[in-house]
């Protein structure tokens, strides 16, 4: 796999959690971004507008955020206004969507390290107007080679290691894709090299951004145990301290990685010096020796990174109310677990004058999802997926008949047999596998350009801060993704786990990129971070804005509810207010969401083709601060 820095042919076909309020980045950063995409135009491009700017906590020059923008020309939507600003900034110059999710994504890891860093990884999929057809890319970590089903199982006690223990350790690190899927998507579908779409984040990084509350916050709640590893200490606690609200946050070790990488190519990352760094980072965490956590050693080694490889993959896809849906297959679970609820779904009519009965019918079908997710989705190149009968119809409406309309039924459910067999109905079980954790600090982005190209990216390093393990000097953080397999092999006589570790296994996700087309043509795109809730907020969504007719800042911006196959509903409260009588009166168990963060269910971003040309891009209003959609051309 060559991983060069040179610039790719256009037509070669060919690598969480919050979303919130971003930092600001200073309005002289700012300003720089439009000048250092310069180098991105093959033709010369029209002056850029004047930057909108205004006031928010107090802070002149700070970016104006808005949710929802209307026009032509392309559109993008992320968490944060300066990869926004970026990534329209490249479809000013002519970059296409890919080019802009990737240049995104980059600026994302400067103004949000403890989200999305080139030390973690996530899924892409990509609309190519040219083929009419959708692509997925797989940019999930892998353990390294010396992993084992009991890896994450104390040898002196039996048991598995607890859970905080994991997260803050070498141990939790799995090989970083990040890098290897961006160099994938830009030889497959990208018109611009790595080196010029890094030039506005490394730009951000060496000037600053302003520290907000949020950022504040998270490093608040990570200051115990970012003090223990010196190089996160040096870096996200200058002179011993939370950055306050106010002050400029710089980053000058990411800034030179990104000078690197775009010199040297990926190859640096995965085959040289930096990969050497990696690996010794993982295997000897640089604790403070006069810390007394417990920061245990992980299993990579250099060999992992040579390794590792992003991969392509055929989308999952379902029909839908005359529509196409279109998901990530596993190692995600999203795009199996999003399909198989809304196979079932299809099966009733759902009706926007009784919605407590569609949202009966959403919560249950995710219910019976969940389980099947559980039992049978894991790394599809480890373990044998059922992916097409999970998505069959007839297994569908096998799990369909199970459902009651007046009566939820008591969780958890157990999983059906997608065996190619199928019954009017099934009997319900009493066994069924626990909900394995997985951390809710992800991020997500959607671009569309002119020419009808949609991409839709979540990328993550699992909980706030990964592992809180910074590589000295380079100025990220390394994911703790590992921890997203389950702990412990299933007692005898249990059912098999497919999310057990394993060596260069990818961890299940629930990670829910999603594309919609109608006629062959794009209609929606989203995603959402949120850990498990990922699949239930994308599948409530889709409900929302098809079955109940909302139009998608409404579908996106309703109060939610998340059942994953778990006795409780938990809900955010304008969900309880509304609706959670009439649930109730069913027998669905609602409690308010508990987070983190407490009471908000995901930060979701998406666009919509309103008519050929016409995009809608939509961001969260108020959930973790709101988001940032822009367009090209706005519509008058």
């Amino acid at each position: 796999m060559s991983r060069s820095p040179s610039r790719p042919k256009p037509s070669d076909p060919a690598r969480p959690r919050p979303a919130r309020v971003r930092r600001r980045t200073a309005l002289a950063a700012a300003a720089t971004v439009a000048v250092s995409l310069t180098a991105l135009a093959a033709l010369p491009a029209a002056a850029a507008p004047a930057l909108a700017t205004g006031t928010r906590a107090g802070h002149p020059g700070a970016p104006v955020k808005q949710p929802v923008a209307t026009g032509y020309g392309g559109a993008v939507s992320t968490v944060d206004p300066d990869a926004s600003r970026t990534a329209l900034e490249v479809l000013k110059r002519g970059g296409n969507a890919m080019d802009a999710a990737v240049a995104a994504g980059a600026t994302l890891g400067v103004t949000e390290p403890y989200v999305s860093a080139i030390g973690g990884g996530g899924y892409i999929t990509y609309y190519d107007a040219g083929k009419r057809r959708v692509y997925a890319l797989d940019g999930r970590e892998f353990a390294p080679k010396r992993m084992k089903e009991d890896s994450f199982v104390d040898p002196a006690t039996g048991k598995p290691l607890p859970f905080d223990q994991a997260v803050t350790s070498g141990l939790g690190v799995g090989v970083p894709g990040t890098l290897a899927q961006w160099e994938l998507a830009l030889r497959r579908f990208g018109t611009r090299d790595l080196g010029a779409l890094l030039r506005p984040a490394i730009k951000i990084a060496d000037r600053g951004f302003v520290v907000d509350q949020e950022f504040h916050d998270q490093t608040a709640t990570n200051e115990a145990r970012f003090r223990d590893i010196v190089p996160t200490r040096e870096l996200f606690l200058p002179g011993g301290k939370v950055p306050e609200v106010g002050s400029v946050f710089r980053n000058p070790d990411l800034a030179d990685t990104y000078r690197q990488l775009a010199k040297r190519g990926t190859d640096w990352f995965y085959g040289g010096g930096l990969g050497e760094e990696i690996a010794r980072t993982v295997a000897e965490p640089p604790v403070d020796p006069e810390s007394t956590r417990n920061v245990r050693p992980g299993l990579m080694e250099r060999g992992d990174l040579a390794a590792y490889r992003a991969v392509s993959r055929e989308p999952t896809h379902v029909p839908y109310r005359g529509l196409d849906v279109y998901g990530m297959p596993p190692s995600s679970s999203g795009g199996s677990t999003v399909g198989e609820a809304l196979n079932i779904l299809g099966n009733f009519r759902l009706d926007a004058r009784d919605p407590v009965t569609a949202l009966h019918y959403y919560l249950e079908a995710s219910k019976l999802a969940y389980a099947d997710r559980g039992r049978y989705v894991g790394d599809a190149d480890k373990v044998d997926v059922p992916l097409d009968e999970l998505l069959s119809a007839g297994f569908a409406r096998e799990r369909a008949c199970l459902i009651k309309p007046d009566q939820a039924a008591p969780a958890p459910v157990a999983p059906g047999s997608p065996d190619g067999s199928y019954e009017p109905c099934v009997p319900p079980g009493a066994q069924t596998r626990a909900l394995a954790f997985e951390g809710p600090q992800t991020t997500h982005l959607v671009v569309a350009d002119k020419q009808g190209n949609v991409a839709s990216y979540t990328m993550s390093i699992e909980q706030f801060g990964g592992s809180a393990i910074t590589v000295p000097g380079r100025g990220f953080l390394l994911n703790n993704e590992l921890t997203d397999f389950s702990f412990q092999p299933p007692a005898p006589g249990q059912a098999p786990d497919p999310n057990l570790p394993g060596p260069r296994k990818r961890p299940r996700s629930s990670m829910s990129p999603t594309l919609v087309l109608k006629d062959g043509r794009p209609k929606l795109a989203l995603g959402t971070p949120g850990g498990s809730t990922i699949i239930t907020t994308v599948l409530q969504i889709l409900v929302n804005r098809i079955d109940l007719g909302m139009d998608l800042p409404t579908a996106l911006s309703a109060p939610r509810a998340t059942q994953r196959n778990t006795p409780l509903v938990y809900a955010e409260q304008p969900f309880i207010d509304r609706y959670g009588g009439g649930l109730a009166a069913r027998g669905h168990r609602l409690e308010v969401f508990p987070g983190p963060p407490a009471g908000v269910i995901g930060a979701a971003t998406g666009l919509e083709f309103l008519r050929p040309g016409l995009v809608q891009a939509v961001a969260e209003p108020t959930r973790r601060g709101g988001g940032s959609a822009l367009v090209v051309h706005p519509a008058r």
